[in-house]
């Protein structure tokens, strides 16, 4: 069995430069950081093979299953993955809320930065076909971060300053977790790059890796964690594992975070098989249950024509079949998208409206956002659907 190596550990000097905190904060004077291994050449662990195959035809039979309905569901995993990936950083927002976001409305910071994770995904993924660079990373956490009262200053900027994970506010005192000091992370940047792309391993294997050792870097002030799972869309991409789709990987690893934080820390103490291990299973059982949603959506728009009974050609048997690809949108996106007149538009919103196909998420008579029932619905069971799962699977192994 190939052995990862552990990390190292250095004990360095510290000063707080805040005056937050207590006595014990203020004077604490040095600190032990973790310096992880560098990975460019290393061998990846040996994996069963059958977890890595499994998780590999499972996103094959996802792309060839979606077909006419692909690029909807790619937009909809995204933002499926926005939110679940958010969640894990107890950043939470209601489905309505997060709409009226989506929407363009000014909502509640969570439900904003939802969206901003979406964006960088997005940003992220879409750049990373041929090769995963810095300043693609920095570009998403940039995107991530900019609206970020607190962070923008930092956004799309690796860190000149220490952090640390848990423990006080004011100082790594009693810290879960201190990653290496920050003049070593454009060094350890690059490693991760030079791993990111290779081509020698096992694309699920190098994007549970790839993961894991971005975390471990933690490059950014805030962040990484949206980023560093945004990574292992980016290297399955790379990899022409998902060359259409973005799984909601996220959606896995929310199911038990407490599990999740174990697979990092295992992977410290240099234990790698366990996260590539699960990250196989994250990925084949969304992929497996993102296909009965590709299903779905082929239903949704043959049931709302049944329940509409509109009149072929009309523009409300127009606009019909673009609603799952526009799951929220504004009379004016609606009109352009559909290449209709406003006013006709706004006849078929009445319509759509009284069927129940659609539901305002705004109260105001300007500016006006609709949301597709069906299609929040299924945002909201399919994420419960893959939880659901990999929670079971989890305590069962």
């Amino acid at each position: 069995m190939t052995v990862w190596p552990k990390h190292a550990s250095r004990t360095v000097a510290w000063q707080s430069a805040s005056r937050r905190g207590n006595r014990e904060d203020g004077t604490l004077s040095e600190v032990t950081v973790s310096l992880p291994p560098h990975i460019a050449e290393l061998a990846v662990p040996s994996t069963p093979p059958r977890e890595l195959l499994r998780a590999r035809y499972e996103t094959e039979e996802l792309e060839r299953v979606a077909g006419d309905v692909l690029q909807p569901l790619a937009g909809f995993l995204i933002r499926m993955e926005s939110v679940a990936s958010s969640r894990i950083e107890q950043v939470e927002a209601s489905t309505t809320a997060f709409a009226r976001a989506l929407g363009g409305l000014k909502e509640n910071s969570s439900a904003v930065s939802m969206v901003s994770a979406g964006r960088a995904i997005t940003a992220l993924i879409g750049a990373s076909e041929t090769r995963i660079e810095l300043e693609q990373i920095l570009h998403a956490h940039d995107l991530l971060m900019r609206d970020d009262p607190d962070e923008r200053h930092y956004a799309g900027r690796v860190r000149d300053v220490q952090n640390w994970i848990g423990g006080s506010h004011s100082s790594p005192r009693n810290a879960l977790y201190v990653p290496p000091p920050p003049e070593l992370v454009p060094d350890y940047l690059i490693d991760l790059l030079v791993f990111a792309n290779r081509d020698d391993v096992d694309p699920i294997a190098q994007a549970a890796i790839v993961h894991a050792q971005f975390e471990s870097i933690h490059p950014f002030t805030d962040g990484n964690g949206r980023i560093g799972r945004a990574l292992i869309g980016a290297v399955l991409r790379r990899r022409g594992v998902t060359p259409a789709t973005v799984l909601p990987v996220a959606s896995g690893l929310a199911a038990d975070t407490d599990h999740y934080f174990r697979l990092l820390t295992s992977y410290r103490a240099g234990v790698a098989e366990a996260i590539i291990t699960d990250v196989a299973l994250c990925v084949e059982v969304a992929a497996r249950e993102a296909r009965g949603t590709a299903r779905s959506f082929v239903l949704f728009a043959d049931a709302w024509h049944h329940v509409v009974d509109s009149r072929a050609g009309s523009a409300t048997d127009s606009v019909l079949d673009l609603l799952v690809g526009l799951p929220v949108f504004t009379a004016e996106q609606l009109a352009e998208h559909a290449g209709l007149a406003e006013r006709a538009v706004y006849r078929a919103i009445e319509q759509l409206l009284a069927s129940r196909i659609i539901a305002e998420v705004t109260d105001r008579k300007r500016d006006r956002v609709y949301a597709v029932n069906d299609v929040l619905d299924e945002f909201e069971d399919l994420d419960e659907r893959i939880r659901s799962r990999v929670t079971r699977l989890w305590a069962a192994g």
